[in-house]
């Protein structure tokens, strides 16, 4: 039976320490909660282990940077719960896939192109429109590699009836895909751009992770419908509007969810609730809050302030304290 994706979001790394480096890759492999197909080629590949374990923290902290003034913040309590397989598949799924699968990409590229993992080298193909045009240059970050390795660590191959795994599929393809973007430099006379030499690159990962927070705000609500034609399992999309006729196929690029997401205010298996949290009052506080209201303290915060460059090579602040407000969701 073909194994459903298993999110790096639901995952611990590992901090290992040992007196041999070779068997610390080894030990991370069995450390990490993995299939155990995955762990033979998590064991096969020296670098694997290491991009994991880079890639969960990547996607965790951005994760958390993008939810941060949110109801939901994509705390660790309640994750398991938001990515356990069943029939609800909110929108906050999609986007917990979907930054894990990038954190992956990103890791193994960058791995790859450093040299770190064994079987992949520099992305020497310039799979480009308008070849004769194009000049290759640099070492490129081997997303060609990484995506197909990617792709056959997480066992996608055929698609699956179980309308759950294929929206987990979706958004992880999503994840995948987020952070390519070639980058080009002009050569000719007086920057006449006759030929250009470009490569291949992920965008920094914090661009990645706002691109799929934009892609979660506009995510698609899909069921599933069974193609006539051909017998295969599909997602489909309600229509949108009352003059539209036909359903719609999300796109390739769309994140997409199966149920509406809860309120997320009040503690639940979903998440800790807002109660505590610190909010701002000009921006959020009433949505965080959920109408119920936040305390207000006063504090004396010591910042650092009137820094200067000294001769040569440091800054020098001085230490100034001044009271501000801060603001709580009541409980």
């Amino acid at each position: 039976m073909q194994s459903r994706p298993r999110p790096l979001a639901v995952l611990s790394a590992p901090i290992l320490h040992d007196s041999d480096p070779g068997s610390i890759y080894l030990k991370q492999c069995e450390t990490l909660k993995l299939y155990r197909r995955q762990k033979r080629l998590c064991r096969r590949e020296p670098g694997l282990a290491e991009g994991l374990r880079d890639a969960i923290r990547l996607s965790a902290i951005e994760c958390q940077y993008q939810f941060r003034t949110e109801r939901w913040n994509c705390s660790l309590e309640g994750r398991s719960s938001l990515l356990k397989r069943g029939k609800c598949g909110f929108k906050e799924t999609a986007f917990l896939f979907a930054i894990s699968s990038a954190g992956l990409t990103h890791s193994l590229a960058r791995a790859c192109s450093s040299g770190r993992m064994e079987r992949c080298t520099c992305d020497e193909s310039p799979d480009l429109q308008n070849r004769e045009a194009w000049q290759w240059g640099g070492c490129g970050d081997n997303l060609k590699y990484s995506i197909k390795f990617l792709k056959h660590f997480l066992g996608q191959r055929k698609a699956s009836k179980d309308l759950r795994a294929r929206v987990d599929m979706h958004n992880t393809n999503v994840g995948i895909k987020a952070g390519l973007k070639t980058t080009c430099k002009c050569h000719g006379v007086s920057g006449s751009c006759a030929v250009r030499t470009c490569w291949k690159q992920l965008s920094s990962f914090h661009e990645t992770g706002h691109l799929l927070k934009l892609k979660y705000e506009a995510a698609v609500k899909v069921h599933s419908v069974t193609n006539d034609a051909t017998g295969e399992t599909e997602l489909i999309s309600p229509k949108r509007h009352s003059y539209t006729l036909k359903n719609h196929v999300p796109r390739t690029t769309d994140l997409v969810y199966i149920e509406d997401s809860p309120s997320f205010c009040r503690p639940s298996k979903y998440s800790p609730g807002t109660a505590g949290r610190t909010c701002s009052k000009e921006t959020n506080c009433e949505s965080m809050c959920c109408g119920q209201g936040y305390n207000t303290q006063s504090l004396l915060v010591t910042k650092a302030c009137h820094c200067q460059v000294q001769w040569c090579c440091y800054v020098e602040c001085q230490q100034c304290s001044q009271r501000e407000e801060i603001y709580t969701c009541k409980h």
